[in-house]
């Protein structure tokens, strides 16, 4: 049956993205670490962030720690269990939730499994993966795949010298892929579920890889596997959260969600990066409109996990050249459309970075010291130098900066809940017949109490957005960004990349920036 658990449990409305190594660094290794990200949590409360996913933390022999060789453990460059345990509390603490990235698509070929697996073929462990003989291989078609957004290796077996078979690992040779046609791992792999969500206490996952969790040729397996994997979730701690990386099309992503609880909106994500590098509307009110009804026939209480980009995508302060007005306006539609935002680390001070993987996730700013301790320096960066990016001291005491505009439309979000709903979202098209409209995102949140009116001017030019019926009754500015709008009774003039959230009711502590 469907896991269609209700969501009794206080869902966060504003999450961020870490990738650990590159946060904060405690300890003046040069790697950003847990005792880092502790010492940063009040600087995330103060943004407004309700929840936290990390990347991994599971011992890895590389940098980015997807490729894991022991799921009870914390990778020493980290810390400890103690430090992610402290790390734990002081989040809960604070009324946060924290998220573990969970990687169980793969191994490392160093995993204990993997090194059984190879050293003899009559262990246990050689199921654990995906063997085949060549012919074998041959005569289903699966010795080549087609390149996806997140993988990009054509040829997935592998050679072992002296073995007769080869073995299958799509994402690169280092990281073979897990057989779950084989109970004995299954149950391995959801002891490893009940451990951090019972015995350690974490709230819930982030699920690697999830549309690859079966090679392709046994792909019509994924779904029934996840909702397995919900039900053991929810089994092990009531309301415990899942989102997947689901990194397809939207009616490829949609029946994931009988399993998983949230699922990451991949096309929303390529559609405002697509509105940044255009200027121009790509059609998204309508779009989502239409994936919130497929979403919700197959889960009437999915969660549309919204982005802007993250660590496997080009940052959106290099899509919009380093223009700041830009990526304000990003973060207002991020911000103001229904779901469940993720503002990967460092998009709220405008970092900037371009594949790549290492350049699009390189040490946060925080302050503009030249030697100060707290970056974490594993790797010299490119794009987000002390001279194209304002730290965060340099931001947070400038009212017009980037930083203190997502704390702005952060604080709106998390105050009124016409613009902070996740079940069930809440939008319409506004501006129908608007003659600019190629330029204009506009649409409504409505609410019984409470509607907002949002539009943003995508262009780089002053545009005049005539207000129809409807629309004049939205007469109380809330929120505007990138100077000030011209409002008159029938019509207002958007500044260059502008927005504003407009009120039907005269709302008290309006922010106006």
């Amino acid at each position: 049956m469907p896991n269609h658990t209700t969501h009794s449990a206080r869902i966060p409305l504003v999450c961020y993205e870490i990738f650990v190594r590159s946060f904060c660094d405690s300890n003046r290794d040069g790697i950003g670490d847990l005792n880092g990200i502790t010492s940063k949590l009040d600087y995330l409360q103060e943004l407004g962030i309700e929840a936290i996913w990390l990347s991994p933390i599971q011992p890895s022999p590389s940098y980015h720690k997807y490729d894991v060789t022991d799921y009870y453990g914390i990778d020493r460059e980290y810390g400890t269990l103690d430090d992610f345990k402290n790390l734990l509390a002081e989040v809960h603490k604070r009324g946060m939730a924290l998220y573990m990235d969970l990687v169980i698509n793969h191994t490392s070929s160093q995993h204990e499994w993997f090194k059984q697996a190879r050293k003899d073929p009559d262990s246990q462990y050689r199921q654990y993966y995906w063997w085949m003989n060549p012919d074998k291989i041959e005569a289903l078609g699966v010795a080549e795949r087609e390149v996806t957004d997140d993988a990009h290796v054509i040829y997935p077996w592998h050679s072992i010298k002296g073995d007769a078979q080869k073995y299958y690992a799509m994402f690169w040779k280092e990281m073979p892929d897990l057989n779950y046609d084989y109970p004995p791992l299954r149950d391995e792999v959801y002891k490893i579920v009940r451990y951090w969500l019972r015995e350690i206490g974490v709230d819930g996952f982030r699920l690697d890889a999830a549309r690859h969790i079966y090679p392709t040729w046994l792909k019509e397996k994924n779904l029934a596997f996840w909702e397995e994997f919900g039900k053991v979730a929810e089994e092990a701690k009531p309301n415990a959260y899942t989102v997947g990386e689901v990194w397809a099309k939207a009616d490829e992503v949609a029946p994931y969600f009988k399993g998983l609880k949230a699922n990451f909106h991949f096309d929303l994500s390529t559609a405002i990066q697509k509105m940044i590098k255009t200027k121009r509307d790509t059609g998204i009110v309508h779009a989502l409109m239409h994936d919130y009804s497929l979403f919700g026939t197959h889960n009437p209480n999915f969660i549309d996990a919204t982005m802007i980009t993250n660590h496997d995508q080009v940052r959106i302060g290099s899509i919009a050249h380093g223009s700041i007005a830009q990526m304000k306006l990003a973060a207002a539609i991020l911000l103001t459309l229904p779901g469940q935002p993720y503002i990967y680390y460092g998009e709220e001070i405008g970092m900037l970075g371009i594949k790549p993987d290492e350049h699009i996730r390189e040490p946060f700013l925080w302050t503009d010291h030249r030697n100060d301790p707290q970056r974490a320096l594993w790797q010299k960066p490119v794009y987000s130098r002390r001279r194209s990016v304002r730290s965060v001291s340099q931001q947070i005491g400038d009212p017009d900066s980037l930083l203190n505009h997502y704390k702005s439309l952060i604080s709106l979000r998390k105050t009124f809940p016409s613009l902070g709903q996740v079940l069930h979202p809440n939008l319409q098209p506004a501006l129908p017949h608007q003659s600019h409209r190629k330029y204009i995102l506009a649409y409504y949140r409505p609410n019984l109490t409470e509607p907002f009116l949002i539009i943003h001017n995508l262009s780089d030019k002053n545009r005049k957005v005539v207000l129809d019926d409807e629309a004049k009754r939205f007469e109380h500015i809330v929120f505007q960004s990138n100077g000030d709008s011209e409002f008159h009774p029938t019509y207002l003039v958007l500044p260059p990349f502008g927005s504003i959230i407009l009120s039907g009711n005269e709302v008290n502590g309006g922010i106006i920036q």
